[in-house]
């Protein structure tokens, strides 16, 4: 059920999503009203945060079960004894879900609250206690050990260090505050620590802050789909264009049993650092991650030799993954985005430069995937339209495994090439009201078939090159 108003847009950005959303194909295929009842209902699913937590094992150190065991113990203490399933997906052998309670209506809120920024809002419902940063105003009368209610600004109206909020503001929960307000807004250097520490919220899931670091790492169900896509061999050399902050890459070096090449480009250095951090956690040690920007990673002079290091020649790789910078509009739960459609438009150019150099670094007979966390029809089917106008080496690949639904109408593709596609649509299932005494009947395939569908937003397509470019 929704309980969360619908994400808050500037107006002509929800015209333009609008247009994607009803367009003449899928009025065509559907009818106006269904359309447009569709893209409603997309838009407060947005708001809300998917139905299960999902995790990737990190199967080059450790089993599956072994790791399902360690989660299950920690899981107990985290949920005070309640015993929350841990189910592992039967497509996706190492990826485990586990079921997100919530909402949960009945939490009295307290007299005394703190207000916390979209951000970190978006967090907490997804599992998140709160840092220091991320409050904004508290009660006058906030002390350390308060019950304290926790209310996210989702249109950022709130002046920091304010005592009170009258403005747009969203429950979260309760928690219990581990610093005074005093201590929060002294106007000394930012404190960096747990600012309140959530015990009621309304979306229960597992906080993964600092839990089996080295075994799991917390990834949205189809960005752990995405590699399996990719299907890595070991042997291979593989290049991630745009990596940070890791998942992928270290996936893919899991999936390859850390034989082969793992390349990983990314052009802001911090963002490097962590991939290279994540892979030293993991102990992978195929991965090799430089600061380098992708649009770039083409080696135009064939003389000078760079020994292993970007830029590239061409036709050096057997696999590309590009999950491409994007608009991010799939992410949930987002009860606000403030972006112009300037901002929204600016992708599409970005992504067709970092295609047409992955083109360029792919093998003869080598596979290309393509991956977005937006919504849009730009950042995703057309692309896919304008690739294989642009690129005729390239052709179409059904996908392995299928647990997306297949691509939007409005790009021009045909009926078969939408269903080599893979779109995860927030508005595909009604958001479900999970509670224990529901957990306990739920039949497993039900619930599967829940976390399929009921995820973030996203894209995935699949190419093979035929020929030399």
């Amino acid at each position: 059920m929704s309980i969360f108003p619908k994400i808050s847009l500037r107006p002509e950005v929800e015209n333009y999503l609008k247009e994607g959303f009803v367009n003449k194909e899928i009025v065509m295929a559907l009818g106006k009203q269904e359309a447009e009842r569709k893209f409603e209902t997309l838009l407060k699913h947005l708001s809300h945060p998917p139905s299960f937590t999902t995790v990737r094992v990190n199967t080059h150190l450790a089993s599956v079960q072994h790791v399902k065991n360690l989660l299950f113990d920690e899981l107990q203490k985290q949920f005070n004894g309640l015993s929350v399933p841990i189910l592992q997906h039967p497509d996706l052998q190492d990826v485990l879900l586990i079921p997100v309670i919530g909402p949960r209506k009945n939490i009295k809120k307290q007299q005394c609250e703190a207000i916390v920024g979209a951000q970190c809002g978006n967090a907490v419902l997804r599992g998140a206690h709160v840092y220091a940063p991320g409050i904004v105003s508290a009660s006058k009368f906030m002390k350390a050990g308060d019950v304290i209610s926790v209310y996210s600004d989702i249109k950022g109206k709130c002046k920091k260090g304010a005592r009170e909020f009258d403005g747009t503001k969203v429950f979260l929960g309760n928690g219990i505050s581990e610093l005074s307000r005093k201590e929060i807004f002294n106007g000394l250097p930012e404190l960096k620590g747990m600012g309140i520490r959530m015990t009621e919220p309304v979306y229960l899931s597992p906080s993964f802050d600092n839990v089996l670091p080295r075994y799991l790492f917390l990834q949205n169900l189809p960005s752990a789909l995405v590699t399996h896509v990719l299907n890595p061999q070991p042997g291979e050399k593989i290049l991630d264009l745009c990596a940070a902050p890791g998942g992928k890459t270290t996936h893919i070096a899991a999936l390859m049993h850390d034989q082969g090449e793992v390349i990983a480009l990314d052009k802001i250095f911090s963002k490097v650092e962590k991939i290279k951090q994540n892979a030293l956690l993991l102990g992978l040690n195929s991965i090799r991650a430089f600061c380098f920007d992708g649009t770039k990673a083409v080696k135009l002079d064939m003389l000078e030799d760079t020994e292993g290091e970007p830029p590239f020649l061409p036709e050096s790789f057997d696999r590309i993954l590009l999950d491409a910078p994007c608009s991010g509009m799939g992410q949930r739960p987002n009860m606000a985005c403030t972006w112009s459609l300037k901002e929204l438009a600016s992708y599409q150019p970005l992504q067709r430069k970092l295609f047409t150099a992955a083109v360029q670094l792919l093998k003869p007979e080598g596979v290309l995937v393509y991956s977005t966390c937006t919504i849009t029809l730009a950042e995703n089917e057309e692309q896919v339209a304008w690739a294989l106008t642009k690129f005729p080496c390239l052709q179409l690949q059904p996908q392995e495994p299928q647990i997306g639904g297949e691509g939007m109408r409005g790009a021009g593709l045909s009926c078969e090439q939408l269903k080599q596609l893979q779109r995860f649509d927030p508005s595909a299932v009604p958001l479900p009201d999970t509670d224990m005494d529901s957990l306990r009947e739920a039949r497993r395939e039900d619930m599967l078939r829940l976390a399929n569908k009921d995820s973030i937003g996203f894209f995935i397509a699949k190419f093979v090159k035929c020929k030399s470019t």
